[in-house]
């Protein structure tokens, strides 16, 4: 029997929920604010959280990091009664079920929570097909969120778009979904965007025949053609010029092409993988990519996180490299020294993984036939980074620690607990980040790695504004 935990400040509605899922012959729960749903979540499984936003001791949309970090987390369906177009975005994008504004019609309600129970379901009989992801490495929850995107795509045909700065691994991904695909045995055909001239692109992509043009001695098949039965994957989308995104749009809608010189169309049957570092969207606006190709590709969209957003992935990343290193140059696999890995912590690595290789491969020849690998073996450049920001994070403590010891002084009998001072300086912060950048969103995110989501569910939870 399914079970549902009822999560709202208001007793009434509470009670309406209560008395709606006995009709129903629903098993169920109540909480009152977080601290009474974290505790529930901690003693009991449930199938479905009706969860309200606006709580006493902060917002419900700060608990679906924690709901999607479980191993087998529950269906959220958000029941506020105060309608927020940005609560809604945020609530989506941390996989809620659905959202409803109060007062909703206990036939919408009742639809909803059985569709949800209904999908739980079957999702809990699925057997979950095992992946072949030996070349992705990562447990951080933002990777395990890249993943289950991965397993979706890979049991699917339809036109994927993959989004990340440069050297998060965007292509990796792309090939991680073809071999886990059934087109895996055929071919993956890379098409760098950026690369191509205006002039040859045509040509590069379709094919030409002899003579159709000045320099073409000899007939040539085009990459669309060579990717049959697999997959074209296109990297740096964003470059591609408008004249050539017409071409592509009609190719996607037909599976259809004509090489430069040939009467007749060819046929292609390939699927598509795109990647891009820029925003599509920006690009959309600016009129510099055509809305229609865009809304096409987008299917399957998979976000590949900055390696600062996930720093528990850098010591398994960087252990993966030497190890791999020193198999290739056949020596003994190297110790790490105690301060190797938190200065690579220390760091922001703004060329993502790929950055991380190289500096590794660079520690690596630094250290020589030396049995361990030190800090010191780092690039210069890197310990510098890594030293200033130390110094300025050590500063930055010691500005504040004046007033915050003045503050644990004069809390007097109401000492807080760990968690309350944790999140009454968590406040500080924001507050005193949105001063320092008179509210510029990307600035802040910049400062203080956040996530856009992530940053905007702490605004809530604070109910604060920038």
């Amino acid at each position: 029997m399914p079970r549902i935990l009822i999560v709202d400040d208001d007793l009434e509605i509470r009670g309406t929920m209560a008395s709606l899922l006995r009709r129903q012959q629903i098993d169920f729960d109540q909480a009152e604010n977080l601290r009474a749903t974290r505790s529930a979540l901690e003693t009991d499984n449930y199938d479905l959280l009706l969860l309200d936003v606006n709580l006493p001791d902060g917002s419900g949309l700060s608990l679906l990091p924690e709901l999607r970090s479980m191993a087998n987390p529950p269906e959220v369906i958000i029941l506020t009664g105060k309608g927020d177009p940005e609560g809604a975005e945020l609530a989506i994008e941390g996989g809620v079920w659905d959202y409803l504004v109060k007062p909703a019609s206990i036939k919408d309600i009742s639809l909803s929570i059985n569709r949800a129970l209904k999908y739980k379901d079957q999702r809990d009989r699925s057997i979950p097909r095992a992946l072949d992801l030996s070349r992705m490495i990562g447990t951080s929850r933002a990777m395990r969120e890249c993943f289950e995107v991965i397993a979706q795509a890979a049991v699917s045909d339809a036109n994927v778009l993959i989004t990340g700065e440069t050297g998060v691994g965007k292509e990796l991904a792309a090939r991680t979904i073809h071999v886990n695909s059934r087109r895996a045995k055929c071919p993956f055909v890379v098409v760098d965007c950026a690369s191509l001239t205006d002039s040859l692109m045509e040509s590069t992509l379709f094919g030409h025949r002899k003579g159709a043009f000045t320099g073409a001695f000899a007939d040539r098949e085009g990459l669309v053609r060579q990717a049959h039965t697999g997959v074209l994957f296109l990297d740096e989308l964003g470059e591609l010029p408008l004249a050539m995104q017409k071409s592509l749009l009609r190719v996607l809608q037909e599976r259809k092409f004509r090489p430069i010189g040939e009467n007749r169309e060819q046929e292609s049957d390939f699927r598509l993988i795109a990647a891009t570092n820029q925003d599509l969207e920006e690009l959309v606006d600016y009129g510099t990519f055509r809305r229609d190709l865009y809304f096409r590709i987008k299917t399957i969209r998979l976000r590949i996180p900055p390696l600062r957003d996930r720093r528990e992935d850098i010591k398994p990343l960087a252990t993966s490299f030497i190890e791999q290193l020193c198999r290739e140059s056949g020596i003994k696999t190297k110790v790490f020294g105690s301060d190797f890995f938190s200065s690579l912590q220390d760091y922001d690595w703004p060329g993502n993984v790929r950055e991380l290789g190289n500096v590794v491969e660079r520690a690596l020849v630094a250290a020589g036939e030396e049995k361990f690998l030190y800090a010191m073996h780092l690039p210069k450049d890197l310990r510098i980074k890594v030293a200033r920001s130390r110094i300025e994070q050590g500063a930055a403590m010691a500005d504040d620690t004046s007033s915050s010891c003045l503050d644990i002084v004069d809390f007097g009998a109401d000492f807080p607990s760990l968690k309350s001072f944790k999140r009454m300086n968590e406040r500080r912060y924001l507050e005193a980040l949105i001063r320092k950048t008179g509210g510029d969103v990307p600035q802040i995110l910049t400062i203080s790695g956040l996530s856009r989501s992530h940053f905007y569910a702490l605004l809530k939870k604070y109910e604060l504004e920038a």
